[in-house]
């Protein structure tokens, strides 16, 4: 069993990227890919924020990206060699779409980055996820499509309310 989020936050940055791929070298790849990880790993910690969480997740699986494929429109290619798409099993969706949400919002970028600061031993500071919370201009060209609102608006709207919700402080817990 998995102790860490580093199988999730890998394969789920990887989908991303592969779904929304950058343009214009092997340059904007790395700094797209970087991108979309410091996304996930925010996303992931928000999702995940306790051992325990963390436990269960490695227990029952993060769903895969099936739904997401669907959705993308990426489920009709058939893959030369299964085994090799076995690292999409590891995407967790609703961190997909939180990361998208991230990456294309940057009012809700800071909170979730500044709600991780508050966190303990998931924390991260807003200098370690720089290319998110400020991404420059070759930052925005190589994640053009990753970054663009419209094109990762189906995989953003999927789990939005859910994000918002667990940024909102004031959000009283019902039983």
């Amino acid at each position: 069993m998995h102790t860490d989020l580093s199988p999730v936050i890998a394969a789920t940055a990887q989908w991303l990227t592969r779904a929304y791929p950058a343009s214009g070298g092997a340059l904007a790849e790395a700094l797209c890919e970087v991108q979309a990880r410091q996304a996930v790993t925010v996303a992931a910690r928000l999702r995940y924020p306790t051992p325990m969480d963390v436990a269960l997740l490695g227990v029952a699986g993060p769903g895969g990206s099936a739904r997401l494929d669907r959705i993308t429109g990426a489920d009709g290619a058939t893959p030369i060699d299964a085994d090799a798409d076995v690292w999409r099993t590891w995407v967790d969706e609703v961190v997909a779409s939180w990361a998208a949400c991230l990456l294309t919002d940057p009012a809700l970028a800071e909170p979730a980055v500044a709600a991780l600061a508050g966190g303990g031993p998931s924390a991260g500071t807003p200098a370690e996820f720089r290319r998110l919370l400020a991404p420059d201009d070759t930052d925005r060209r190589a994640a053009a499509l990753l970054r663009h609102p419209d094109l990762v608006a189906p995989v953003a709207a999927l789990h939005h309310a859910g994000l918002t919700a667990r940024l909102d402080p004031g959000q009283a817990l019902v039983a």
